[in-house]
């Protein structure tokens, strides 16, 4: 039985070996000309989505804290204080939330869940920001490339997670990303993945090598990115001085009144 085509790159993909996956037997592809690490054709995502949070996704809120630090450092890394971000597969609205309550100006979208806590921020179609934001997404995709795209219709600039699969690719049953319990995942990277698509949007890729990536029109100095990610808490003094909660402002903007 040959191998499908890469979902990111369209060369042929090697078998690797086949894996338990929501109560069933799948195969997995690597794809040796930009490492990516498919599924067979995931037909089981109606069966995977029946909930967009899957159930052992436990980490949502420690998540969301650790990924709001980190949109503002990046903020502060382009300079982008004042400019509009939008996060893309944006859950229920945590983050977005989060943002806004820190000043920033975010906007949600997702084609999946429901937006609870950040209603009335959704992004229209066709919106413009200067950074859109993709986190713990990167592997549920079943096309990275086209949806990539779209990211880069957003925003020049694309931070995003996912973490990366080692090389050789773990053995079914020894690496927690596969998923398997929840089968959202359907693919992964590796660092020439991101090369490749970097290329692909035209833009310059910076990564921690593990789990977070920056994308840009213009490129970033991998040790200024280094700097940025780490912080040292002073993202919080700069959001202090530089911007101003949206907490009070979206409530009235959303009809609240004052008692």
């Amino acid at each position: 039985m040959s191998s499908p085509p890469c979902r990111v790159c369209a060369h042929e993909t090697r078998r690797l070996f086949d894996g338990p996956l929501l109560q069933r037997t799948v195969s997995y592809h690597e794809c040796p000309q930009c490492g990516y690490v498919q599924t067979e054709e995931p037909t089981w995502l109606a069966e995977a989505y029946a909930q967009a949070i899957n159930l052992s996704d436990t980490g949502i809120m420690a998540r969301n804290e650790r990924n709001a630090r980190l949109v503002l450092r990046t903020v502060a890394l382009l300079g982008l204080w004042r400019g509009r971000v939008i996060d893309f597969a944006g859950g229920y609205g945590l983050l977005v939330r989060m943002l806004r309550d820190r000043g920033i100006d975010a906007w949600w979208q997702d084609s999946y869940a429901t937006n609870l806590v950040a209603r009335g921020f959704e992004a229209t179609p066709g919106e413009k920001a200067d950074l859109v934001t993709a986190f713990e997404a990167f592997e549920h995709f079943v096309k990275p490339g086209e949806e990539l795209a779209r990211l880069a219709g957003f925003a020049d600039n694309i931070l995003f997670s996912t973490d990366l699969i080692p090389d050789p690719a773990p053995a079914p049953g020894t690496w927690w990303y596969y998923g398997v319990e929840h089968g959202q995942h359907v693919g992964f990277l590796r660092r020439r993945t991101l090369e490749w698509l970097a290329a692909k949007t035209g833009r310059h890729l910076v990564t921690d090598g593990k789990r977070v990536h920056l994308l840009t029109k213009k490129p970033v100095a991998n040790w200024r990115w280094a700097l940025a990610r780490r912080g040292l808490g002073m993202e919080m003094l700069g959001a202090k001085f530089r911007l101003k909660s949206l907490t009070w402002s979206d409530f009235e903007q959303m009809g609240g009144k004052n008692r």
